[in-house]
C-alpha cells in the first residue's frame, strides 16, 4: 500500500501525484462520466414532461453537436409510441410521416425526401403530448453508450478485470464494425448524392442491436488496454515518487 505526502514541493510533483489518482482511479471516473452521459438523455424528455423547458432544451443544445437528433431516428417517451419510423422502414408501426403531416412544424416540408427542410425540421423538433418527447440521441448513438456503459461496468467486477484480454481485432470487426457499417452505409448510399438504389431506412430495432453491438465491442476492446496503460503509468509514477523520497510503500 501506498502513502501519498501531504507537501507539495513543486508543479512537476502536483502534477504527477495528480496523474498517479486519476491512473488509480481511471475506471471509476469513466464509468461516472458515462453514466452522465447515458442519463441525460433522458432527463431531456422527463423535464420536457414535467413542463421544466428550460433545462431540458439545454441538454437538448449541449447534445445536438453530438447527434443528428431525426425524430424518425430516435426514441421517444410518454407519447402513443417509442419510436416513429418513416413509411420506407417497412414498420407496422404507424409512420412518422402519418403525424408530421398534422404539425405545423412540418408544414411545406416534403416529409417523403430527404431535403435540407425535412432534416432540419426533424432535428429541431423535439415532441409533443401526443407523440410524447425525444432523447437527445438518436437510437443508434444511445444503443452504443448503453452497451459502452454496461460493458464497462462488467469490467469493473474484480474477477473480470484481472482475467479479461482484448478482443481479438478480427473478432472487433466481424461483430462490432461489420453491422454497424452494413447497416449504416446500405441506408446512407440510397440518399443524395449518391443515390444507388431505392432510399431506405433502418428499422429501429436494427438500429438498437448494430449500435450495442457496436459499444459492447469497443468496451471489450478498450478497456483492457486502458487498464494495461495505466497500470503502467501508475508504476513509473510511483517508482519515480518513491526513489525521490515522496511516497512510502
Amino acid at each position: 500500500m501506498t502513502q501519498l505526502p501531504s507537501n507539495r514541493q513543486s508543479f512537476a510533483v502536483r502534477v504527477n501525484i495528480w496523474t498517479l489518482r486519476m491512473a488509480r482511479n481511471w475506471l471509476r471516473i469513466v464509468l461516472t462520466l458515462l453514466s452522465i452521459y447515458v442519463i441525460l438523455p433522458f432527463a431531456a424528455p422527463t423535464l420536457l414532461k414535467l413542463g421544466a423547458d428550460g433545462p431540458a432544451n439545454a441538454i437538448y443544445t449541449i447534445y445536438s453537436p453530438l447527434c443528428h437528433q431525426f425524430a424518425f431516428r430516435t426514441h421517444f417517451l410518454f407519447g402513443e409510441q417509442s419510436f416513429y419510423p418513416r413509411e420506407n422502414t417497412g414498420s407496422d408501426l404507424p409512420s412518422f410521416e402519418s403525424y408530421a403531416e398534422q404539425l405545423p412544424e412540418f408544414d411545406n416540408v416534403d416529409l417523403y425526401g430527404f431535403d435540407i427542410d425535412l432534416i432540419e425540421s426533424a432535428r429541431a423538433f423535439r415532441g409533443n403530448e401526443e407523440m410524447g418527447y425525444k432523447l437527445t440521441l438518436c437510437a443508434r448513438d444511445i444503443a452504443i453508450y448503453i452497451a459502452l456503459l454496461t460493458g464497462g461496468l462488467i469490467y469493473a467486477i474484480p474477477v473480470v478485470r484481472r482475467r479479461l484480454r482484448p478482443v481479438p481485432l478480427w473478432l472487433y470487426v466481424i461483430l462490432g464494425l461489420g453491422p454497424i457499417g452494413l447497416d449504416g452505409f446500405s441506408q446512407l448510399l440510397g440518399y443524395p448524392p449518391f443515390d444507388l438504389w431505392p432510399p431506405r431506412e433502418t428499422l429501429p430495432i436494427y438500429r438498437v442491436v448494430t449500435g450495442a453491438l457496436f459499444g459492447f465491442m469497443n468496451a471489450w476492446l478498450a478497456f483492457p488496454y486502458l487498464e494495461s496503460a495505466m497500470r503502467d503509468t501508475r508504476y513509473q509514477i510511483e517508482k519515480k515518487l518513491y526513489e525521490a523520497g515522496l511516497l512510502k510503500l
